[in-house]
């Protein structure tokens, strides 16, 4: 299965297909998932027709990645900065099983005026008939210990936001960010109207986006100690620039994290953490 090098929105990308019709495309900018259509040509990702593409700024939508730093919670720009640089193809991804693209990031006097550490980043991007599974790996190439937050940022495409459920948090403990609220979530199913914004202890079983068209399977790794689920909500969707009016109705995010209690990472230690979706 070729792996095309195609121009999207004057970025570069690379594209990945199967021969049932199902792609996905990830752009180099930020090493983001862009697009993810199943066999049937459903788009399932989300990403803003507002989106910038200049190369520099975060690209809302698709599959951003989160790291050395979730959201504000340190001193860094906001989520970190590789979302913000420019990723290569991984020439030594030779080995990896069919239906994968890597690229990676090693750290560079750039990287390093910004976060002080040696490093070595991949993502790996596998699709499959019926599901895409990203992999965010890290490897501590320096001399000295030092650690890290993550998030794979994923935003999921709904049809509409009012017929959307979320199940399989019943029970988890849930900080509400948006009410500065502590409690276990009794909610068999969570749904949608207005801001949401809550980071949950990830549960043991996979969770599952409702819709009348259908299901779909989300898991991640154990190494991901948290999930993070997020709609901006008809007011702060007005706010973001980036991102239509209505744009809160046609996206969910649900992110694997890694948060609360962050990795420490020996000299020439490493770390994978990943996300899987599945149409069922």
């Amino acid at each position: 299965m070729p792996i095309k090098v195609l121009d999207f929105r004057g970025q570069p990308a690379m594209a990945l297909g199967l021969p049932d019709g199902s792609a996905c495309t990830v752009a180099l900018h930020g090493a983001h998932v862009l697009s993810w259509v199943t066999a049937d040509s459903v788009e399932r990702l989300y990403l803003s027709p507002d989106a910038r593409f200049d190369g520099r700024s975060a690209i809302r939508g698709g599959v951003p990645l989160c790291w050395p730093q979730f959201n504000q919670r340190g001193s860094l720009p906001k989520h970190g900065f590789v979302r913000n640089v420019t990723w290569h193809a991984d020439a030594g991804a030779a080995g990896e099983k069919p239906g994968t693209l890597v690229l990676a990031l090693h750290d560079d006097q750039a990287t390093r005026a910004i976060w002080p550490h040696a490093f070595h980043a991949r993502l790996a991007v596998t699709l499959t008939p019926r599901s895409l599974r990203v992999a965010l790996s890290i490897d501590n190439t320096g001399r000295a210990p030092w650690s890290f937050a993550a998030a794979l940022h994923s935003y999921l495409r709904v049809d509409d936001i009012a017929q959307a459920s979320l199940e399989g948090l019943q029970g988890a403990n849930r900080w509400d960010a948006v009410r500065d609220d502590r409690h276990v979530d009794l909610a068999p199913a969570l749904r949608f109207g207005t801001e949401f914004d809550s980071v949950y202890t990830a549960p043991a079983q996979p969770l599952h986006l409702v819709q009348p068209a259908g299901r779909l399977e989300i898991t991640q790794s154990a190494s991901c100690t948290e999930t993070v689920v997020w709609n901006p909500g008809p007011e702060l969707s007005k706010r973001l620039d980036d991102l239509p009016d209505d744009g809160w109705r046609h996206m969910l995010c649900v992110e694997a994290a890694r948060i609360d209690e962050p990795v420490m990472l020996a000299p020439g230690g490493g770390w994978q953490g990943w996300q899987q979706l599945t149409v069922l």
